[in-house]
């Protein structure tokens, strides 16, 4: 089931503005690594620490499930589909993998945030989590570059609609095995 052009292109439009705003609030929130980590002002070690958390919580999560929701919606609405081509299946597992690593850590950031506005906490024994972020922004890289270059390859799945008999025409490509089967 493919979707009409105009709302193929609406769906499309969607997923790259949640998707590119996605990786803009995962710059945001690196960009507040920077005070937080190298400034001696404790005050403003401790601002840095406590916007993080309502980048994280209200830009950084909705985007991201945005992002894998229209994804998911266009392979479904595109001849693409969900789980016909290695590029699509693996984009889905990183986004997904991403999506599921930053909901697990929004506890320890919350915390973060939580030493941050205590008064009696040093700032200075505050320290973020800079891996994930960094990681993060690295795992959101493959899928964009996979979604642009859309390299080769079918799945199992997508070798076998590829193949089977159109139902309009009855008709069918040749028989061949898909990459890395032996016909025997």
């Amino acid at each position: 089931m493919t979707m009409p052009p105009r709302m193929r292109k609406f769906a499309l439009t969607v997923h790259v503005m949640t998707s590119v705003g996605w990786l803009g609030a995962i710059a945001a929130y690196l960009a507040l690594h920077v005070p937080a980590l190298t400034s001696q002002d404790p005050e403003t070690v401790r601002a840095a620490y406590l916007m993080m958390e309502p980048v994280a919580r209200f830009a950084i999560v909705p985007l991201a499930l945005a992002s894998l929701l229209t994804g998911i919606v266009q392979a479904l609405g595109t001849p693409w589909g969900l789980f016909r081509h290695y590029w699509v299946v693996i984009s889905l597992l990183l986004t997904l993998f991403a999506t599921v690593i930053l909901v697990s850590h929004l506890p320890a950031i919350g915390e973060m945030a939580d030493a941050a506005a205590d008064p009696d906490v040093d700032p200075s024994a505050l320290s973020g989590d800079l891996f994930h972020s960094v990681g993060g922004l690295l795992v959101l890289l493959g899928p964009l570059v996979l979604n642009i270059y859309k390299p080769r390859g079918l799945t199992r799945y997508g070798w076998r609609k590829q193949h089977q008999p159109s139902k309009r025409s009855g008709v069918t490509s040749p028989p061949t095995a898909p990459p890395g089967v032996r016909r025997g």
